[in-house]
Order: C-alpha cells, then sequence, then structure tokens
C-alpha cells in the first residue's frame, strides 16, 4: 500500500556516499528532507544537487537534515558529485543513499512504473522527529524541483505544529496566517495571538505570525 501522509516513515539501513546510514538512527531528533533521484549523471539531477548544497545550512537552521538517494551506487555517486561540483560550483555536502537494488525506493514508493519502469521519480519527503510523513512532492523526472518550495512547507509545517494556524495561499515565513478555525474562545485566543487579529469572516481570522 502506498505511503500516506501521517504514516510512520520505513527505517532502513545502506550505504551512502558518507558510510552507511540506519535511516532512524541518523535521523535522530531531527527533521528531514528526504529527495530521490532518477539516476547519476543525467543533467536536471546535477543541477538539483548543486543546488540542495547551497541550502544546507538553511536547512539546517530549521533543525532538518538532507538526504538524497538515486538508485546507482556510492562509487557513481562519488564520481558524479565531482561533475556536479564542476558544473555548478557546490559539490554534494549531504549523504547520497546508493539504493541498487531499489531498497529504499520500494519502501517509499519511488518508482512509478507507467512513469519509469527502474528509476525513481522525482520524490520527496518531509518526516517530521517522530518519524511521520508530514509531506509529500512527486515531480516527473524531466521536470526539475523549486528548493524554495520545498524550504517554505517545512517553514509551515514547523510554524502549524508549533501554534493553532494555518498558512494560506502564496505564504511566506514572515507574512500574516489564519487563526484554525476551531479556535473559538477569545480569552484562549488572546493568550496565544497577543498581536491581535482580524476578523473578516467567523471562518476567517488573520494574525501576525506568532513566532516573530
Amino acid at each position: 500500500m502506498a505511503l500516506q501522509l501521517g504514516d510512520d516513515a520505513p527505517d532502513f539501513t545502506v550505504d551512502s556516499t558518507e558510510g552507511e546510514i540506519s535511516f532512524h538512527d541518523w535521523a535522530g531528533d531531527s527533521w528531514v528532507c528526504l529527495f530521490s533521484h532518477p539516476k547519476d549523471f543525467t543533467p536536471v539531477c546535477t543541477t538539483e544537487l548543486g543546488r540542495v548544497a547551497t541550502l544546507k545550512e538553511a536547512f539546517a537552521k530549521r533543525g532538518c537534515k538532507i538526504l538524497a538517494v538515486s538508485v546507482d551506487s556510492v562509487a557513481d555517486h562519488k564520481k558524479w558529485s565531482e561533475d556536479i561540483a564542476e558544473i555548478t560550483g557546490h559539490a554534494p555536502n549531504y549523504p547520497i543513499l546508493a539504493d541498487p537494488d531499489r531498497k529504499v525506493a520500494g519502501l517509499y514508493g519511488m518508482i512509478h512504473p507507467n512513469a519509469l519502469d527502474t528509476m525513481t521519480v522525482r520524490t520527496v519527503f518531509w518526516i517530521s522527529p517522530n518519524k511521520k510523513i508530514r509531506a509529500m512532492l512527486t515531480y516527473p523526472a524531466p521536470t526539475g524541483r523549486n528548493f524554495d518550495e520545498i524550504l517554505r512547507v517545512l517553514d509551515a509545517l514547523q510554524l502549524t505544529d508549533q501554534y493553532s494556524v494555518a498558512t494560506p495561499v502564496d505564504w511566506r515565513d514572515g507574512q500574516d496566517v489564519i487563526i484554525v478555525p476551531s479556535l473559538t474562545d477569545p480569552e484562549e485566543m488572546k493568550k496565544k495571538f497577543p498581536k491581535g487579529w482580524k476578523e473578516e469572516r467567523p471562518y476567517y481570522r488573520t494574525t501576525p505570525q506568532p513566532n516573530l
């Protein structure tokens, strides 16, 4: 059965460019962004891996580790990393899992036979510290991902976990958010949102981002 939001993130132990990784132990109490690539030595993947290298600190500031996976070997990953550094100016500074036997791809449903028979499509999993799958994103192989959006989703997940809010369309960190409709007690709202709020409808109330 395909993984769904809220499911436990499957554990695994496989080799990587930074040694053997037992996923749950490696993740520890961090968030994890796990993202797959169809194949080494491919152009779109090359641009993505270089871009993610520039964002490692941005993920780290959010308490999130980054972990790539491709169906090729560690030796191929390391050779490819040289190309990535030369082409993009940034070598991968995070582990890339080797998955030649499709172990991880199978556990996470990363192979979609009607799109690619043997290679993984471009899948992203946001995994919380309690090892739950909180969000998923799947792109076809020819379409590069927007990693600004991947960070934006992480910001939204972390914010909405901490406060009784939801994020509106196109929201970015620092913008107003929506108070969840289930919160109706005015006194409780005053405690949670001391900056106040604007009510346009009983179900639509906005407030400044509460963690700023």
